[in-house]
């Protein structure tokens, strides 16, 4: 043993490493000094200070006699505590922005004009109209009816052109007056029901159905219906209702500079092709549409002053009673194509930001808003019971939308 004592200091700085024996060790001594080294690499090491210590139950508190034993708590080892779970916040989902309305409510919510200069702004089925002036309900040759609609109202000059045009059919034609229907909204644009033209003023709608020799009823003007021209077959007039006089005032209509168009039923343009004789330069004017059998259309031009009128592409100089009448009648006779087994989606309605940008002022011009309306919103729906309270002064619209007063 005491060989062992001797070396051990000489190898401390070798590894245990039997081959480095025979120099440092004497044979007789070889024996113990491996059985030592060899019991000395099995002796445990000592736990690393970061490693877990063995958890001490904590000590139970004396108990009374016969009291049954306590639970021991226990704290549990570090590595098995969670740190507390971050609050997240619920995420909520994102609101859907609301459907600006359509523009017929807009606009069919009007009860009175804009006060602006007058002006038809777009085009015919996407437009509105400021400065509007109303057709007297009832005049020395036309009565105006369907006076729940409110749509008696166009621009300056269309309703001067319904007044001579009254006045002088029946003058003479011997027409005994004329039933005026839809002309425009107060302020235009598109309407509730019934058509997609009419925005901007510049139409109107005469009844085949002479007015009669006395004063209509609100009630009867409301009531009263429109005669058809067509016999029942649709593809030809009515001989014992079609007469030479509504040949002759659809020709006086046609025969004013500032109408465009006067839209008829493919069967009355036929009648009309017809009777015309030699003189047939009007009826290159007078183009055929579906419907149309009860009332004839009369459209005037872009009067001077609206700048942001659309014009419509000007008629052919022909008299259209050639091929595309023909076209119209192939039209007429095919047979009707059967339902989808889907229902179609009906098209999107306008909105106010799909018109020109003047019609904003043309609709809340005069109406006081204690809320301006966020862009792109429409008109503030606090201000749709305030529609038609008129501004103080005569307005001018500029091309940029804005208004100015007129001194």
């Amino acid at each position: 043993m005491t060989v062992v004592v001797a070396v051990l200091g000489a190898v401390s700085a070798h590894a245990a490493d039997s081959s480095t024996l025979p120099t440092l060790v004497a044979p007789a001594a070889r024996d113990q000094v491996e059985a030592l080294l060899s019991a000395t690499s099995e002796v445990p090491p000592i736990p690393a200070a970061t490693e877990a210590l063995p958890q001490i139950p904590a000590k139970a508190p004396p108990q009374a006699p016969g009291a049954a034993p306590a639970s021991v708590a226990t704290v549990p080892p570090a590595d098995e505590v969670s740190p507390p779970a971050a609050s997240v916040a619920p995420v909520l989902p994102a609101l859907p922005r609301p459907s600006p309305p359509p523009a017929k409510q807009l606009f069919g919510a009007m009860t009175a004009p804009a006060q602006l200069e007058a002006r038809a702004v777009g085009s015919y089925s996407r437009g509105c109209l400021a400065g509007a002036r109303a057709l007297p309900v009832d005049g020395p040759a036309w009565q105006a009816m369907r006076l729940s609609r409110n749509r008696n109202w166009g621009h300056p000059d269309l309703v001067a052109l319904v007044e001579k045009f009254a006045s002088e059919a029946r003058a003479y034609d011997g027409w005994p007056g004329l039933l005026v229907g839809d002309i425009s909204q107060p302020r235009g644009g598109p309407m509730l029901t019934g058509h997609a033209s009419h925005q901007i003023g510049l139409d109107a709608d005469i009844w085949f159905t002479p007015m009669p020799d006395r004063r209509l009823s609100a009630k009867e003007r409301e009531e009263l219906s429109a005669i058809s021209m067509l016999s029942p077959d649709g593809l030809s007039v009515d001989p014992k209702l079609w007469s030479a006089e509504r040949v002759q005032i659809i020709k006086r209509a046609a025969s004013y500079p500032q109408v465009e168009r006067v839209l008829v039923h493919p069967a009355i343009k036929q009648a009309l092709c017809t009777a015309a004789g030699a003189d047939r330069q009007w009826l290159s004017k007078v183009r055929p549409i579906y419907g149309h059998y009860y009332h004839f259309h009369i459209r005037i031009a872009c009067p001077p002053g609206s700048a942001g009128c659309v014009p419509q592409k000007a008629p052919d100089n022909d008299d259209g009673c050639g091929k595309e009448l023909a076209d119209w009648f192939v039209l007429l006779k095919k047979p009707p194509a059967p339902p989808p087994a889907v229902p179609a989606k009906p098209p999107p309605q306008i909105t106010l930001d799909e018109l020109p940008p003047e019609c904003r002022t043309v609709l809340e011009v005069g109406i006081p808003r204690p809320v301006e309306p966020q862009a792109g919103r429409g008109l503030n729906p606090s201000s749709a019971a305030l529609v038609g309270a008129a501004a103080p002064k005569k307005l001018k619209t500029k091309p940029s939308g804005q208004a100015t007063a007129t001194k």
